[in-house]
């Protein structure tokens, strides 16, 4: 049965998608069958990765206009595409009992098909984060090296308690990713001491560099790996994906 992550902070440009896409495919050369579910209403983790045909997407079927329908993107990797539909879901199921299980129950009928399902999330702590977070086993947040970034992260802190407290009792932080990381930055190196340092253990080792070469995959509709095998975005993405991987029981 797969383990559920979920790639979420409430603030965006953070490399979020660019992580979530990125593990996935690293996962998925490291021979993982994994699901990649799009949630964030802008589909950008869906372009990202070529897909552009959202007949069968997230949004109908947590409706339950559809069944949940993967569509295959490369050797072991499948994605649910997004729609900016997302953006009336919540308006649209405030009666709905329930509602915060509506992701989970759509996963349950494919976890066996997959060793990971990693769900891209929106920028914002609402209705689809709060699917996310009931859904997932665990969850990674990614995080610029930058002090407002460290503020930010008490808020999705506090929500991540709460449902863990109220609606899944499983929830567990799997890790704090720094992105557009520099060594040579003493700035950056503080904020990376500082979170190690209130994370205990939950900080990956592993950085992701600034990197020209993850900019422009998404535009071209490719994973950093088959876009540009040799940048250093590709190896700080594999190096993320081998110390993820050393950390599974």
């Amino acid at each position: 049965m797969a383990k559920v992550i979920s790639i979420i902070n409430q603030k965006g440009g953070v490399g979020k998608t660019t992580t979530t896409c990125s593990l996935a495919a690293a996962l998925s050369l490291k021979g993982k069958k994994v699901l990649l579910v799009d949630l964030d209403p802008q589909a950008n983790a869906s372009e990202s990765l070529g897909v552009e045909d959202y007949d069968n997407n997230i949004y109908q079927a947590l409706k339950g206009e559809s069944e949940i329908s993967p569509i295959k993107v490369m050797n072991n990797l499948d994605i649910v595409p997004s729609s900016i539909d997302l953006n009336v879901l919540e308006h649209e199921m405030t009666n709905e009992p329930g509602r915060e299980y509506l992701l989970k129950e759509l996963i349950a009928s494919i976890k066996d098909n997959y060793d990971f399902i990693i769900i891209d999330c929106s920028p914002s702590i609402g209705l689809i984060a709060l699917n996310a977070l009931s859904a997932c086993d665990t969850f990674i947040i990614p995080v610029l090296p930058h002090h407002l970034s460290i503020q930010g992260l008490s808020g999705l802190a506090g929500v991540a308690k709460k449902v863990k407290s109220r609606i899944n009792p499983k929830l567990k932080l799997e890790g704090v990713l720094i992105t557009q990381f520099s060594h040579r930055k003493i700035l950056h190196r503080d904020v990376q001491k500082a979170l190690k340092k209130h994370f205990k253990g939950r900080l990956y080792d592993s950085t992701i560099r600034e990197n020209i070469s993850l900019a422009e995959a998404p535009s071209t509709g490719m994973d950093i790996f088959r876009y540009s095998p040799n940048s250093n975005g590709a190896e700080d993405y594999l190096k993320l994906c081998e110390e993820f991987l050393s950390k599974q029981s």
